[in-house]
């Protein structure tokens, strides 16, 4: 796989791979990469994987191979200090006084000004939004404390690096937003090394898309009444209480029940506020463009409400645009969205530029051999595409199980039903189980269960998603050795527990997206309109790349083992079925309880033994 990438990065190539768990993918990139002699950007799925990248991975490396490259870690502006949103917390809130201490003690230690530093603060204190900045509050090269900005520092180490370490939201908001740093050096980078690339097609659908929320309008408003409190201006306060009114007439008139709506089934109820909403939308703006002089903020503040009205009438208008439209309700906030139906001619335009490599790397990219999922999504027209195995002797460490007779997944007994079939392994297996769930209704029902079936758990201590945050659900999980865990989404990739502490990874479905889902809706009519099968090229490809990241959760080392039940009886009914045993290949199946069992035992006596 080095030898792959270092070929593609000296011949400005683009290269697709897949590398299985156990691969070494991480050491397969960073040395082709640090000893090109090019500059070249590492984008990571998550903030989490960057810092664990850039602190731990790279050092490492580059002391191998002992070679003088600088390098810089670049996060979006939120994850900094800055020091001038910091001298404005004057009277918190008596709940906030030990976090915003421990911050202030923290301004005068820090270097990089980088909040995730300070452990001490739990990253979802509610003291970060006050002492981070955004693009829209961030007042630029006209702030007092420019010269001691954090981001402008990370900036212009990132500039000068010959390796940078970004992420994914940071790479894809500044490529959509075109926000001032960062895309002026992706242009100058050699090669870009995309890891976990498995998640950049959604998350660019999101970040080309188009959005305006309720919460981010009442702020607004907020905002403007305070920084033009010291004007004596009854009409634009008469103004100000219109366009409150309009925000508060949009979501009284909106659906009331909570979830996802197509626009153009609920625009004919909408059309009337939301006019209203862009009409008092303008007023504001126009009115305090008077003021606009008077202040950076208030400078800011107009600025917002320019790019909100742009926004809302690309949302409200009825020209045809080549995306889906769509209203999602929360229980005390609304959001229009507007989801491009493919994103991938952007992407192309990106990647296809001559002069730059670009790699995707991923344990999840391609089905069986078949990269063409990925290579559509991303606009890769021909690219070469490599796989390599995991190492790990999956075919004797690993074992999948098919209960029978389970009920089909629309069947509302068929958590209990699912439960009812994994919960033996407990006394076969001495590591804990995670149970991952396709949806929050399930976890919540298999929650339920567990409650009134205690004796079910042996003793062994039951960790839900949502009680408490997911790596601290993580660190118990792996102290106690033999814990139950229930999980959804975020527990289906970007886990890594090894050793004995996981035996048995139990999935109670099929991942396949809903298609009710507004990105699943915009691909699908996407495809329609190309005359392509929607479930045969999209859904079915994109579910079987998802059980692999969920099963993938199970065998993290060479001495891991254990059992992984999918307990949807479509796998030995319907004839794609078959496609999801053929991505978890080597690994054999079977349906018999006993198997699963001698299975165990033998592993276990081996381990005993070692």
């Amino acid at each position: 796989m080095a030898e792959a990438i270092a070929e593609a990065i000296a011949n400005s190539d683009n290269l697709v791979v897949e590398a299985g768990t156990g691969t070494g993918k991480t050491f397969a990139y960073l040395i082709p990469a640090l000893m090109s002699g090019r500059k070249t950007i590492i984008s990571t799925g998550t903030k989490a994987l960057q810092d664990q990248l850039y602190h731990r991975d790279l050092p490492l490396v580059g002391k191998a191979i002992g070679r003088p490259v600088t390098t810089a870690l670049l996060k979006g502006r939120a994850n900094y200090l800055c020091p001038q949103r910091l001298d404005q917390v004057t009277d918190p809130a008596p709940a906030l006084l030990d976090d915003i201490n421990e911050v202030r003690e923290w301004r005068y230690r820090t270097t990089s000004g980088d909040i995730a530093e300070l452990t001490v603060v739990p990253e979802d204190s509610p003291i970060w939004p006050l002492v981070t900045s955004t693009a829209d509050n961030c007042l630029g090269q006209k702030c007092p404390e420019y010269s001691n900005c954090f981001v402008v520092k990370a900036r212009k180490a990132a500039q000068e690096a010959d390796l940078v370490v970004v992420n994914h939201h940071l790479l894809l908001a500044d490529l959509a937003m075109k926000e001032e740093g960062f895309v002026e050096f992706l242009p100058s980078a050699d090669a870009i090394i995309l890891d976990e690339a498995h998640q950049v097609p959604d998350l660019a659908v999101q970040f080309f898309g188009v959005t305006l929320g309720s919460r981010e309008l009442e702020r607004i408003v907020d905002e403007v009444r305070a920084a033009t409190l010291p004007f004596t201006q009854p009409e634009l306060n008469r103004r100000i209480d219109a366009l409150q009114t309009a925000i508060r007439n949009l979501r009284a008139d909106a659906p009331r029940k909570e979830g996802r709506y197509e626009l153009t089934e609920v625009l004919t109820e909408l059309r009337a506020p939301l006019a209203a909403l862009a009409s008092t939308l303008n007023d504001v703006h126009i009115a305090l463009a008077e003021l606009a002089d008077a202040s950076i903020e208030l400078e800011k503040i107009h600025e917002q409400l320019v790019g909100m009205a742009e926004r809302l009438t690309i949302l409200a208008s009825d020209d045809t645009w080549d995306g889906l439209r769509w209203l999602e309700i929360h229980p005390r906030s609304l959001r229009l969205n507007l989801t491009p139906l493919d994103v991938s001619s952007k992407l192309r335009a990106l990647i296809d530029n001559g002069f730059q490599s670009w790699i995707f790397t991923s344990a999840t990219l391609a089905v069986g051999e078949d990269f063409s999922l990925f290579g559509s999504r991303m606009g890769l027209a021909g690219v070469a595409g490599l796989t390599f195995p995991s190492p790990f002797a999956l075919e004797q460490n690993g074992l999948i199980y098919l209960p029978q007779d389970l009920p089909q997944p629309s069947d509302p007994g068929h958590t209990d039903a699912m439960l009812e079939a994994v919960t033996p392994l407990l006394d076969l297996a001495t590591g804990g189980m995670f149970c991952l769930f396709t949806s929050h209704r399930a976890l919540n029902k298999a929650k339920q269960w567990f409650k009134s079936h205690k004796s079910a758990l042996g003793g062994r201590t039951l960790l839900v998603q949502g009680d408490a945050p997911r790596d601290d659900l993580l660190r118990r999980f792996r102290q106690m050795g033999d814990a139950v865990l229930l999980g959804t989404g975020s527990f289906w990739e970007g886990v890594d527990v090894r050793g004995p502490a996981l035996s048995v990874v139990a999935i109670d479905k099929l991942p396949f997206a809903s298609p009710a889902d507004p990105l699943m809706m915009a691909r699908l009519e996407y495809l329609r309109r190309q005359g392509a099968n929607g479930f045969m090229e999209h859904q079915l490809p994109l579910a079987v790349l998802a059980l692999k990241q969920g099963a993938g959760r199970l065998l993290r080392d060479h001495t891991d083992y254990g059992v992984v039940v999918l307990c949807d009886p479509r796998i030995t009914s319907k004839r794609y079925g078959k496609m999801f045993l053929q991505c978890l290949e080597p690994m054999p199946s079977t349906s018999a309880l006993n198997e699963v069992s001698s299975f165990l035992a033998a592993h276990q006596r081996n381990g005993a033994a070692a």
